[in-house]
């Protein structure tokens, strides 16, 4: 493995080397071509600003129409930033460099000494300046100027034709190298990839087929451990983290159900200190009231309607403390059964319920509770964010396992990521080794499934 590897090494190193090199040479060309390509464009912009100062002042000549040297004007403005952009750009070539500032200096001259003086005597003079825009200089300072372009985009043609040779032969080297490398490459992963296939693939392909499974839940799942080396080590280090998870999945699940439990302990704890201390207080104060009331004679009707108010809202709190001891946890679960704790359920529910209830006996309470509590919650939903007309609930028991769906027609739309409703009748049915599902489409009413193992996680 180490003489190969050093020889694949070698040969690749040395045909990146070579590429590396040619790579550098194509982006210097490549960065030269798109400054010609540059310079051209601006030496091209320059040209047309003296067109555009030539055929200005001669359409002034002719028509005396201020409106007509607009152009000129443009030009005079654009001139000087286009011809130091120009020489900026061949500031690295000295002899395009002294083309260009011939070009600057020709253009500034042919704009100070002929251009705006000829327009200047035209204003004053019409007549006068016909003879002086007959003369052949402006004509011979056009002619030279535009000679020095020419000379200027020849040159810079052909250092682009010469970057470009000098490009190809790059790309060339490039292509060589290439292929003595992929040559060499090829042989040696040939031969390498024999011994690579049994040695490591193999158990490789072992392990994550493994990992799959693990990944999937199956936290049972072990690795033969016939490997040697660091394959060895793998395989041992993988059986060691299977165990660890699934040691660690079995205490979580067995804490969360603890918690499930000793919320519900102290739920039905409160329900009954309520029911049986706070509640039968308020009873108590209650009757009370109503004897003094009716004990109150007939002149003192102030009085007896003050004590018939103090009675009315003690009982509306009695009423409200009653309404809040069942959502803590009603009684008539325990009492009952899950039949008809639903039953109640169903009649306090402000949407109408289809209830059908198939289970012939008491479940372990854990269970019990945790499908009231998801029915409650669902029609809470249905009620509040679901707008639906009428809820089907439907709980079978069979094959030690619970199944509950509640279905509504309501606008759908929910998901169980949505609210802390949801999210804690997720973690109450999983803790108890269950499974629940939410289906939801917008506009096609809410389907919850339920199911449950009887006999616990």
């Amino acid at each position: 493995m180490v003489v190969a590897s050093g020889l694949l090494a070698l040969v690749v190193g040395a045909a990146f080397a070579v590429l590396l090199s040619s790579v550098a040479d194509l982006r210097g060309s490549e960065r030269r071509a798109r400054q010609s390509e540059q310079v051209l464009v601006v030496a091209n912009r320059l040209e047309r600003i003296v067109v555009d100062l030539e055929s200005g002042q001669r359409g002034f000549l002719i028509t005396h129409q201020e409106e007509v040297l607009q152009p000129w004007r443009d030009a005079q403005v654009a001139f000087p930033e286009q011809a130091a952009t120009l020489e900026r750009l061949v500031a690295g070539n000295p002899e395009q460099r002294a083309r260009a500032q011939r070009i600057a200096q020709a253009g500034t001259s042919y704009i100070r000494d002929y251009s705006v003086p000829l327009v200047n005597a035209v204003r004053r003079d019409p007549a006068a300046a016909r003879s002086v825009a007959a003369t052949d200089e402006g004509r011979r300072r056009i002619d030279a100027i535009r000679a020095e372009f020419d000379r200027f985009v020849a040159t810079e043609r052909d250092l682009a034709a010469a970057r470009q040779r000098r490009s190809e032969a790059a790309d060339r080297r490039a292509i060589g190298a290439a292929a003595v490398g992929l040559a060499g490459s090829i042989f040696l992963i040939i031969v390498f990839a024999g011994y690579l296939t049994g040695a490591i693939v193999q158990p490789i392909r072992r392990a994550a087929a493994m990992a799959g499974r693990l990944a999937d839940g199956d936290l049972g799942t072990r690795m033969p451990e016939h490997g040697v080396g660091e394959i060895g080590v793998l395989e041992r280090s993988f059986n060691t983290m299977a165990g660890s998870l699934e040691e660690s999945r079995e205490e979580l699940a067995a804490s969360r159900a603890r918690i499930v439990a000793a919320a519900d302990q102290a739920r039905r704890r409160i329900e009954r200190d309520l029911h049986d201390g706070t509640q039968q207080r308020l009873v108590s104060l209650v009757l009370d009231l109503r004897a003094a009331e009716a004990a109150v004679p007939p002149e003192q009707s102030e009085l007896r309607a003050q004590l018939a108010r103090v009675a009315d809202g003690l009982a509306g709190a009695l009423d409200d403390l009653r309404e809040i001891t069942r959502g803590i946890h009603p009684a008539i679960l325990s009492e009952g059964g899950l039949g008809p704790a639903l039953k109640s359920l169903a009649r306090r529910s402000v949407v109408p319920v289809e209830l059908d209830v198939d289970v012939q006996t008491r479940l372990p309470e854990q269970v019990e509770v945790a499908a009231y509590y998801v029915v409650s919650e669902a029609l809470a939903n249905a009620a509040k964010h679901a707008r639906a007309s009428v809820a089907h609930v439907d709980i079978q028991a069979d094959d030690g396992m619970l199944h509950l769906s509640v279905r509504d027609d309501g606008v759908g739309g929910a998901a169980p990521g949505r609210g802390s409703g949801l999210i804690g009748l997720t973690d109450r049915v999983e803790a108890l080794g269950g499974t629940i599902s939410v289906t939801s489409p917008t506009g096609g009413g809410t389907a919850l499934l339920v199911d449950l193992p009887i006999k616990g996680p």
